[in-house]
């Protein structure tokens, strides 16, 4: 097998020719800058994250404004990036960061892997980039690059596999020319070992790659074991009065946490009933009623269905309404933080 200083000084060199060196968290030491867009990275592809990096970044361009601000603005920069607890967790870190830390995003790799949503391969790529300290990171490209390059095989979310890829990604470590090393696994793996037709011959590291030699670049590394997702079913009220529609505020936790949405009806509920109970508890009487066609919306542990129905409201009773309601313009809820099949919703009617 290679040694890891052969491995690492002939991906470090590639990187150096073929790697991205024009992305707009680069060339900076700011570590405030760098954990937003390993945050924002987070399952979640390069040229998506760009324009909200940017848009957050020139937002809140340091930690005290980010722990500052209100969490609905921070919601509302995010809406549409998806897995909105990244962000709930990255404001929470910033408020951890203002009240322990000084508002200094902090420099030691413990300190940092303990803020809210901040993993073991996160904080090292964060202190790797900002510090330029000797961590190892095992993100799911790497774990693709270091499965085929070692030959481990199954699947890279179980225990044992994982506990050995970070064998791997310690031993092969290099003592020196850590970000080059680092961001050299990041590149590799989000282009030449690609997860579906790597382009094996371009890569860096194939004379001793295990699954190339071997045929096995397409079962390494396995793929998740089959499940059968469990499907759920809604029902969106599309409350509608003066150029105005209802949004109500979601739990802080769980899907969609502390965003703003529709009113749902349960599957199960009976409509009719549920939709008039929903009404009359905001103040509200209907004119007309429309079914919309049904809208998918797919999340990493369940499908969901989701059949929006427009209401027209005719009046408005002068009742006390109940608290995290709000009604606004259309145009205003979709410049809130919306999910993204509200907003879907909301631009079809």
């Amino acid at each position: 097998m290679t040694t890891s200083k052969n491995f690492a000084a002939r991906l470090c060199a590639w990187q150096k020719r073929n790697g991205r060196h024009d992305l707009p968290w680069q060339r900076t030491r700011d570590a405030y800058a760098i954990w937003l867009s390993e945050i924002m990275l987070q399952q979640t592809q390069v040229a998506t994250v760009i324009p909200y990096y940017l848009r957050f970044l020139k937002r809140f361009p340091d930690v005290k404004r980010l722990a500052a601000a209100p969490l609905d603005d921070v919601l509302a920069l995010w809406a549409g990036l998806g897995y909105y607890s990244r962000a709930r967790n990255l404001h929470r870190a910033a408020v951890v960061i203002a009240a322990e830390h000084g508002g200094v995003f902090p420099a030691k790799f413990d300190d940092v892997v303990a803020l809210p949503g901040v993993g073991r391969s996160t904080a090292a790529a964060i202190c790797v980039f900002a510090c330029g300290a000797r961590h190892a990171i095992l993100d799911g490209n790497v774990k693709r690059v270091l499965a085929r390059h070692r030959g481990v095989r199954g699947f890279p979310g179980a225990t044992k596999t994982l506990e050995s890829l970070w064998r791997h990604a310690e031993a092969l470590l290099p003592k020196k020319d850590l970000e080059s090393y680092t961001q050299g696994l990041m590149d590799l793996g989000a282009s030449v070992c690609a997860r579906r037709e790597p382009r094996c011959d371009d890569c860096p590291v194939n004379a001793d790659c295990v699954a190339r030699a071997r045929g096995l670049t397409a079962e390494i590394p396995a793929a998740r074991p089959a499940r059968v997702l469990p499907h759920r079913r809604t029902t969106m009220l599309i409350l509608l009065h003066a150029g105005e529609v209802l949004l109500v505020k979601r739990p802080p936790s769980g899907i969609w946490g502390g965003l703003w949405s529709l009113p749902e009806i349960d599957e199960g509920e009976n409509a009719e009933d549920a939709q008039a109970v929903c009404l009359r508890r905001f103040g509200a009487r209907a004119s007309g009623v429309t079914t919309l066609p049904v809208v998918e919306h797919g999340f990493t542990h369940f499908k969901l269905s989701i059949t929006p129905q427009r209401v027209r409201v005719a009046a408005m009773t002068p009742q006390v309404r109940e608290s995290g309601a709000m009604w606004m313009t259309v145009a205003a809820a979709l410049g809130a933080a919306i999910p993204a099949p509200v907003r879907n919703i909301l631009i079809s009617i």
